[in-house]
């Protein structure tokens, strides 16, 4: 019978979801959460490849054990057009080879080419990736900058409106005479005799008093 204090340690991570609620606010305000992973500093093994740090992002086909088979300084988009048209003609190839002589050691080096081919296109694509990214994030930007001068003008728009109706507001307003000040100059009678005691001497301000009036009479 197995000890109930032995500990059992996987040799696999946890799973998603588990480890996904181990950051909870609680573990995050006691800093009990896990920790990230370090930086790689010098070198890593993925999928059974090792790969440096040091490396380019997109390596040379040399350097992955492939022939180049256009020069160093080229056009991408000709390149590319030869490579899908001698794509073409080595695919109709071993169809031919297929058809006529199937059993013919052509055969594999048609598929060698094809495989070759296949890679270099997919090369030239990835040569791309980088100039995609800085695109991609450029078109972010700018529509980040669109939505932003958007809705400074939508608020610039409301703002506008609401000085124009607090202008209505104020030009609505009657002009107030002598007899008017004068009257609402008179302390304001609550008729509460307690609060009356308390706030004895200390009357109400001419303005609140006109705006009460013009509110009991709308």
């Amino acid at each position: 019978m197995a000890n109930a204090d032995t500990i059992q340690v996987s040799s696999l991570p946890l799973p998603p979801a588990q480890y996904i609620n181990l950051f909870t606010d609680e573990n995050i305000r006691k800093n009990r959460a896990p920790k990230p992973p370090p930086p790689i500093q010098d070198s890593y093994t993925m999928f059974g490849n090792p790969f440096s740090n040091d490396d380019n992002i997109i390596r040379p086909l040399e350097a992955q054990g492939f022939k180049r088979l256009y020069p160093q300084h080229f056009d991408r988009r000709k390149e590319l057009k030869k490579l899908n048209h001698s794509l073409l003609v080595n695919f109709l190839d071993l169809i031919d080879l297929l058809v006529h002589y199937p059993d013919s050691p052509r055969r594999a080096e048609k598929i060698e080419d094809l495989s070759l081919l296949f890679v270099h296109i997919h090369h030239l694509l990835n040569e791309f990736r980088p100039h995609q990214a800085r695109e991609t994030l450029r078109v972010m930007m700018e529509l980040q900058k669109r939505q932003r001068i958007e809705t400074t003008q939508r608020f610039q728009n409301h703002l506008e409106k609401v000085r124009e109706m607090v202008k209505a507001a104020f030009s609505s307003l009657p002009d107030l005479t002598e007899a008017d000040l004068s009257s609402a100059a008179e302390p304001m009678d609550t008729g509460d005799e307690s609060e009356t005691g308390k706030g004895r001497g200390e009357g109400c301000h001419p303005l609140d008093r006109l705006m009460c009036e013009l509110v009991d009479n709308m």
